[in-house]
């Protein structure tokens, strides 16, 4: 029996070396590549060589709203300073049960209209729609029955009369040169039918008239640690992945699509908890069923600034959703899974997202149980595991803090010693305990999964800092 159980430990063992290494290859690609992507991005910029147009297209800017009553007015009034051209703000009110619409109505000096909307796409109703006409562009106000996300950015795409739509979170601010920034991929090259822009936390930012003002590490070991967590997420994997047109997620915080491609391709599906990734895999299985020329990118130099999480509580929340999303996002496109008519989408990016995201959890509690029934046989290795275990959180430290500090450089953000100090030390944190805790809530997200699989659940918000 103890020749079976060293038989099969030998095995798992195996297996989690060889699953680390790849995983740790890729970080290290993504980090060089994400590296040189942003210092040759900033010398372009200082030797003036980047595009620049005194027009550029206009764009419709949507923004699903529901129980955004706290953070509403900051966001609009963030893209009311954008330095674009021509643009229009759509905000889509999904039936919310606080104020959200009252003091968009009374900040704006909004006006009851009547405006047929033409659904191309289904959604639900809507009840009533407002319109301010005295402001930088037009914004319009409408409400409807909530429906999820996916409903309102539906409802937002049809009453939209641009042909790209930018959609943004209520609680997220962009920056006056975000949209300028995210549209330059379209302009750079034909075929582009959808642009993801760079996440950062706005607990970290100080804002007034549009420009970021300053910047600091709070003191919230949650939110400290989630900026960490995005800064690797949004700045190594996804511009290695776009190297290939490999992007599988785009945020729904901060995404640029092409209208009739996103009609054509049936809109966002109102059945998921991750429409936004959902509908960034359709567009890449719709265009290669119709051998329709397409690209997916990622511009890293337009920047949104959301809200995260402020508690263990709230954060769990959301990343039950992002997980559930995840699974169900693969679930419905599971033909594409080694498949090689998807090119690298089938055989490098699901596979990645299938065990580097979705299955990874699960490998780690298989681990803990490994160690501790070879604990309970006295065949532990407790050297070499504590060891390997503090090499590998200390490698990954080093790439995530390399990463943070690339784009302290790259922003020309300034930043104090105590800030500093901070990084560093969240940065190990987060690699030893935050990511702990990560998994677990993704192992648990399934418990109860059919009673609970379309339910969100609020988390807090706060006023935005610095507007």
């Amino acid at each position: 029996m103890l020749a079976v159980l060293e038989y099969i430990l030998k095995f798992v063992n195996i297996f989690f070396l060889l699953y680390l290494m790849v995983y740790a290859t890729y970080l290290l690609g993504s980090v060089l590549t994400g590296a040189w992507k942003l210092y040759y991005t900033n010398k372009m910029r200082r030797i003036k060589n980047e595009i620049r147009h005194t027009t550029y297209f206009p764009v419709s800017v949507l923004v699903p709203a529901y129980n955004e009553e706290v953070t509403i007015v900051d966001s609009i009034e963030s893209l009311l300073r954008l330095d674009y051209q021509n643009y229009e703000i759509v905000i889509v009110d999904d039936g919310s049960g606080d104020d959200t619409v009252k003091v968009l109505v009374e900040h704006f000096n909004m006006r009851t209209v009547h405006r047929p909307i033409r659904k191309k796409l289904k959604c639900q109703e809507e009840q009533r729609i407002y319109m301010a006409d005295n402001l930088k562009v037009p914004v319009t106000l409408i409400c409807k029955k909530n429906g999820g996300k996916g409903d309102a950015l539906n409802m937002g795409i049809n009453a939209s009369i641009y042909p790209y739509f930018l959609c943004i979170d209520a609680d997220s601010m962009l920056q006056e040169d975000s949209l300028e920034k995210i549209v330059q991929p379209v302009m750079e090259e034909e075929n582009v039918v959808a642009v993801g822009g760079l996440v950062r936390s706005s607990q970290s930012l100080k804002m007034k008239d549009g420009k970021r003002v300053g910047y600091q590490m709070p003191w919230n070991l949650i939110t400290s640690m989630q900026i960490m967590e995005y800064d690797r997420s949004f700045l190594a994997a996804r511009i290695l992945l776009d190297r290939f047109n490999g992007n599988m997620i785009i945020s729904g915080a901060f995404g640029l699509f092409k209208k009739d491609v996103v009609i054509a391709a049936g809109g966002y599906d109102r059945d998921t908890l991750g429409e936004d990734m959902e509908l960034v895999v359709r567009l890449h299985a719709f265009c290669r069923n119709n051998q329709i020329p397409y690209s997916i990118r990622y511009e890293p130099n337009a920047v949104c600034w959301s809200q995260v999480p402020e508690s263990l509580g709230d954060l769990r929340k959301q990343r039950r959703r992002w997980h559930l999303g995840l699974f169900q996002s693969l679930a419905r496109h599971r033909d594409m899974f080694f498949n090689p008519r998807y090119g690298w989408i089938g055989m490098v990016s699901y596979l990645y997202y299938l065990m580097y995201e979705l299955l990874s959890p699960f490998f780690q509690l298989v681990g803990w149980i490994t160690m501790f029934c070879s604990a309970a046989a006295g065949i532990l290795n407790w050297d070499f595991m504590i060891k390997f275990y503090l090499m590998y959180t200390l490698y990954n430290a080093v790439l995530t803090i390399t990463i943070f500090f690339q784009r302290i450089y790259t922003m020309h953000i300034k930043i104090g010693l105590i800030d500093i100090v901070k990084a560093v030390i969240i940065c190990i944190l987060e690699n030893i305990f935050f990511r702990l805790f990560l998994d677990f809530v993704r192992v648990t997200a399934f418990i109860g999964y059919r009673k609970r699989k379309m339910q969100w659940g609020r988390i807090k918000r706060v006023k935005q800092g610095g507007q």
